[in-house]
């Protein structure tokens, strides 16, 4: 409860004592100036109203002033947003516990046409992480094979429980799963999502065997693991361009299982589509996930194999 409250400064954190108690069930704070207030909870969305309660209706929720949002802005940046900013780039903040908040506003442009920064922030979204202890243990026939752990990629649009789904493997490859002994995993957590580090240390359980790089690019973290950790299983989450690819590559290459997440809305987009086209065309992921989410209900929609081929479908998580 304190960790949703403590994002907000002080003069406002009361407003947002029924968000918090709510917390297992919240999903997204969003967050615009001038806009009413929208909480994703597991069954929908949610408005605060100027009682202190939630309700469905958007005529009685309450808005929120553009100078509120500026000083809510400045608390998560704990005051300085000059030590934000390379963040702030890259669209997001992250706060403590594993708490990413993305950003939208006026976009600054370098002199080479990338993003240098983000000022007059007018819209937040406050992702709210979730651990769920048990959630991969039905999987688990299916990313083990023969006592040893497959390369596996999950797959699903945003908000079907990809970052929570991996968070559980991690941890139980890292503590061993039946017949499987536990091993070292080594996790580049680039945003800073997947253990909620705090001072280089997860507040999240990934297990006694695992080792966290948090705030590194995925393609170089990965590259540092190999070199220094000696992990049996790499995890990251969200694969992006080409470094990333190179480096599952060279991972596996040399003998290291990989556990990844990737933004999309069926597995044919993995299979079928070229950027991907060297995973696909070495193998490299062993299994294919695409999780889907129905009535606040997460499962596995369907389990695939290097080549495709359907292994299993609708697998509760």
């Amino acid at each position: 409860m304190d960790r949703i409250r403590m994002l907000f400064p002080e003069s406002v954190r009361e407003r947002w004592k029924t968000a918090a108690v709510s917390r297992r069930d919240l999903r997204e704070i969003r967050l615009r100036a001038q806009r009413p207030i929208l909480l994703i909870m597991r069954d929908g969305e949610w408005y605060p109203d100027a009682a202190g309660g939630l309700g469905r209706d958007i005529g009685r929720a309450l808005c929120l002033p553009k100078e509120e949002l500026e000083e809510i802005v400045r608390h998560i940046c704990g005051y300085s947003l000059y030590a934000c900013e390379e963040e702030m780039r890259r669209g997001y903040i992250s706060a403590a516990g594993g708490v990413r908040v993305g950003i939208a506003g006026e976009v600054i442009l370098g002199p080479e046409g990338t993003v240098r920064n983000i000022r007059h922030v007018g819209s937040l979204n406050i992702r709210v992480p979730h651990e769920a202890k048990g959630a991969a243990r039905r999987l688990g026939p299916w990313l083990y094979e023969g006592g040893r752990l497959c390369s596996t990629l999950f797959i699903s649009p945003p908000g079907c429980g990809k970052t929570t789904l991996l968070r559980d493997v991690i941890r139980m490859v890292s503590e061993g799963s039946g017949p499987a002994p536990g091993r070292t995993v080594g996790v580049v957590d680039e945003r800073s999502e997947l253990a909620g580090c705090y001072q280089g240390i997860p507040e999240f359980d990934l297990g006694s065997r695992t080792d966290v790089l948090d705030g590194c690019p995925k393609a170089y973290g990965m590259m540092m693991l190999l070199r220094s950790m000696s992990p049996g299983a790499i995890a990251v989450d969200e694969l992006g361009g080409e470094p990333d690819i190179q480096a599952v590559l060279h991972a596996v290459h040399c003998g290291c299982s990989v556990l990844a997440t990737l933004h999309a809305d069926s597995c044919e987009t993995f299979f079928e589509k070229g950027t991907l086209s060297a995973l696909r065309r070495e193998r490299v992921f062993e299994r294919v996930i695409l999780l889907k989410k129905e009535s606040g209900r997460f499962y596995a929609a369907q389990i695939r194999n290097g080549d495709g081929a359907l292994l299993e479908e609708n697998v509760p998580c």
